[in-house]
């Protein structure tokens, strides 16, 4: 007689499937791993001030929670893992870098305020007049550092001091000084041993019984390190050397002078539309940035032009139906899509360097020129349009001659029988058959060579710069080499300002294409 698990009182599932309710139980213990993982990274974050990022894992976190944690979810499971990508590697970097544009986030305003009074704090200066002269002495296999004040004003009644042994000395720890009444009988050691301790010297701090700290202040002196600013009540800072008062200044993020001087570090904040609005009112930044956009707009567009033009010119030539070898042909001329693009960038910047390029070597020998790529504005973009439609015709002639052997054949033949030539069947059969489908494809090229950064990184940097500009720009710069060489080659590293052309860019990019897929009547 057979028992089953129905009349002993079982779930039949519990016993049937064991590995499906051991999977379950793995997937649930992941799940909480995950989520706990997540809210000790919003702890983190919230601790060290990063509130947007601990607001990102808090969201994530709650997501994955509920999720994975309800059976009416269960669908969504399998597509959380690209939302929750798309979310931290899309979403939130756009979020972030639209709110730095909200602010005057640079190299001058990057700490946070806290830390930015403790670097104040932190600060010491050497007291004038209690330096003391220092001797190395050595007492058989111990180094110690005898101090005296001789005439100088003595530190407390503390006129000589003698160190513990250098040997006890631990980085970054200080080493302790005791008052001594005479010098340490021992050798005292010569000019030429001091120098080659300097280093270990330079690095020791000397800590009186006191508590005063002593800092080498010279090649035969140490003298005392004292706090240089005292922090009053209202949040200003004293400096006591000459009793000047800074007051934080919360508008622009720094501590300022009874005279109106910013001091340096300062720290974020937010700015309004102060950046945006820079853009179009400054005319240091607003002649550069609509150049380098006009020129954005004429390389995008003149790049789409020049890779559709010689890839169709080269896919109707393919397809002619005398040619012979057409298979090694469409190998030879695809050859520049197979390399990679920076390869292929660097080497024309050799071929067209002015002095030893092989173009101008060419040239020179046959007209008798030798034409400045690199520091003439106009030969520097021409140079660009040839590299770019180098680098993308490939990609037109493969899509070109898909395309065309798409068309059914009956309309050539038609066309021929009503008389039709070459350049009939160019402007009435082909172009209008093929622009269609390849309109959602070139408004994709568009955009990609709108911010083809690697390009002018690689090839010309910007250059050459444009004169009078308060920021890097070159005339051979795009809207995002610009933003970058703002963002981490100027010497203020403005991300506040650069994220704002960013943020232009973005919206600029996205309604370009919504107007162009609209005009071309595809459905987005």
């Amino acid at each position: 007689m057979f028992v089953t698990n129905a009349s002993r009182g079982l779930p039949r599932h519990r016993s049937r499937y064991p590995a499906e309710r051991y999977t379950r139980w793995a997937l649930r213990a992941l799940t909480a791993l995950l989520v706990l993982a997540m809210l000790w990274l919003v702890v983190a974050f919230h601790l060290r001030g990063q509130w947007m990022f601990s607001l990102l894992f808090l969201v994530l976190g709650a997501s994955l929670a509920i999720v994975f944690g309800k059976r009416e979810l269960m669908s969504h499971r399998y597509i959380f893992p690209a939302l929750a990508g798309m979310g931290v590697f899309v979403i939130f970097p756009l979020v972030y870098t639209i709110g730095i544009s909200f602010s005057n986030y640079s190299s001058s305003n990057l700490l946070s305020e806290e830390r930015v009074r403790a670097q104040f704090l932190d600060q010491t200066y050497q007291a004038e007049g209690q330096a003391f002269d220092f001797r190395l002495v050595r007492e058989g296999n111990r180094t110690r550092l005898y101090l005296d004040a001789k005439g100088a004003g003595d530190l407390e009644g503390m006129r000589r001091l003698v160190s513990e042994p250098l040997a006890h000395a631990v980085e970054g720890q200080p080493l302790a000084v005791e008052s001594a009444e005479a010098a340490p009988s021992g050798e005292a050691l010569g000019l030429r041993e001091v120098i080659a301790l300097r280093d270990r010297l330079q690095s020791l701090t000397l800590v009186t019984p006191d508590g005063t700290e002593l800092k080498m202040a010279g090649l035969r002196s140490f003298a005392p390190m004292l706090p240089r600013f005292a922090e009053n009540p209202d949040g200003s800072l004293t400096d006591r050397r000459d009793g000047t008062t800074l007051t934080p200044d919360h508008e622009r993020g720094f501590f300022v002078t009874e005279d109106g001087e910013r001091l340096t570090p300062g720290w974020p904040v937010a700015v309004g539309l102060d950046n945006y609005t820079k853009i179009f009112t400054d005319p240091d930044i607003r002649g550069p940035f609509l150049q380098i956009f006009v020129w954005t707009f004429v390389f995008a567009g003149l790049t789409v032009v020049f890779t559709l033009a010689v890839g169709f010119l080269l896919a109707s030539l393919l397809q002619w139906e005398h040619l012979r070898g057409k298979a090694l042909y469409r190998t030879v001329l695809i050859l520049p899509y197979a390399v990679p693009a920076f390869i292929s960038i660097l080497i024309f910047k050799g071929m067209f360097n002015q002095n030893y390029g092989e173009i101008n070597l060419i040239l020179e020998n046959l007209f008798g020129i030798s034409p400045d790529w690199f520091t003439d504005p106009a030969l520097a973009r021409t140079m660009l349009l040839i590299v770019n439609t180098w680098l993308g015709y490939p990609y037109m002639l493969l899509l070109c001659m898909g395309l065309i052997q798409s068309i059914p054949r009956d309309l050539f033949e038609a066309s021929a029988v009503d008389g039709g030539g070459p350049l009939t069947n160019l402007f009435r059969i082909t172009l209008p058959l093929i622009l269609k489908p390849l309109t959602p494809l070139l408004i994709a090229s568009f955009a990609f060579n709108f911010n083809n950064f690697v390009l002018i990184a690689l090839l010309t940097e910007g250059s050459p710069d444009i004169l009078g500009a308060s920021t890097p720009a070159g005339t051979t710069d795009l809207l995002v080499s610009y933003t970058y060489r703002i963002a981490f080659q100027d010497a203020g590293q403005n991300f506040g300002l650069a994220a704002a052309i960013a943020t232009l860019i973005f919206l600029l990019v996205v309604g370009l294409s919504a107007l162009n897929l609209r005009l071309s009547k595809v459905k987005v």
